[in-house]
């Protein structure tokens, strides 16, 4: 842990030069947030971690690439925002302390409430804006960098958002191939996350990363990264390469189980893994007089979780692109 996150994790200002070694500015936009900006950058690059308190290994991560660009050890070739998301979690090592920040995104006032993540939500929001505001016609790029509450089938996988009226990128899906991402879920409709905010809002893209199990500081030596920061490191010096790699899994999103009461039912064993295939025609849950039947062919479930809030996502039923 180097000196800038130890600052963050104990509520300390940090203490941080002007201008990188190789000329870039650097500046404080907000707790956990700080802009990088070169003379001349190739592309404009937003590296958010840390959403959920409890997912240490993508913030170790650009604490890593952070502390390598005040030391001069990489240089900045793109414009870059870094965003620690959530502090006051990651201090106390939960998911989230009183909304999960990740379901807040796009939302209005009236429906978000005015709690500290609603408060912080809208905060990452104006930055994420501000950012990218002033792209230009720069590339743009979002990776918000997570981890799953639970085990894996495929360990590291990523989210696409919905599009609207463009189509996937192939060339960005083989970029997440080549950052080690073994399967993509394409989605099929908007939703309250940051990487579809920044897609929407913001022209990036915008992409959600899981990055294997949620573990504690400095307990992440079992996931192997190397590819990611690789490719990451090669984004911040502002080098856009075009991949041609195998490319990932895709799925599409068949439906998702929105819990409405404390009534819901999860059929699921608690260590169920993402990607656990269904039997069709099995009972999968149950909310009241509501039931949630397999139906699809080849069905996975992913982000299973019975206890969320009400009115939350309890689970995706994610089936294999037919090629």
């Amino acid at each position: 842990m180097h000196a800038y996150l130890a600052d963050l994790l104990a509520a300390r200002a940090p203490d941080l030069p002007p201008t990188l070694p190789g000329g870039a500015r650097l500046s404080v936009a907000g707790e956990g947030l700080l802009l990088i900006e070169p003379a001349v950058p190739a592309l404009d690059l937003f590296l958010s971690c840390g959403i959920h308190g409890n997912e240490t290994a993508p913030v170790e991560l650009v604490d890593r690439l952070l502390a390598d660009l005040l030391d001069g050890r990489l240089g900045a070739g793109a414009r870059l925002l870094l965003a620690f998301g959530n502090p006051p979690a990651l201090r106390c090592g939960e998911r989230y302390l009183d909304d999960d920040l990740n379901r807040l995104f796009g939302k209005p006032a009236e429906q978000t409430g005015e709690g500290p993540a609603a408060q912080r939500s809208r905060e990452l929001e104006r930055a994420a804006t501000a950012f990218f505001a002033q792209s230009g016609s720069r590339p743009r790029l979002h990776y918000d960098l997570h981890t799953a509450i639970r085990g894996s089938a495929i360990e590291k996988f990523a989210i696409y958002p919905f599009p609207h009226e463009a189509p996937f990128d192939l060339v960005e899906i083989a970029r997440l191939a080549a950052c080690g991402i073994e399967a993509v879920l394409l989605q099929s409709k908007p939703s309250p996350t940051f990487s579809y905010f920044t897609r929407r809002h913001g022209g990036a893209h915008g992409f959600t990363l899981e990055l294997g199990r949620a573990r504690p500081f400095g307990d992440n030596g079992s996931v192997d990264l190397s590819a990611l920061e690789a490719e990451l490191r090669r984004l911040v010096t502002g080098e856009l390469r075009r991949h041609q790699v195998a490319p990932p899994q895709l799925f599409t999103v068949s439906r998702e189980i929105i819990k409405t009461s404390e009534d819901f039912r999860l059929h699921l064993a608690d260590s169920v893994e993402n990607f656990t295939a269904l039997p069709q025609g099995s009972l999968l849950a149950e909310d009241g007089e509501q039931r949630w039947v397999v139906t699809e062919e080849d069905a996975r479930i992913v982000f299973p979780n019975p206890k969320v809030k009400p009115g939350l996502r309890a689970g995706l039923v994610v089936v294999p692109v037919r090629h």
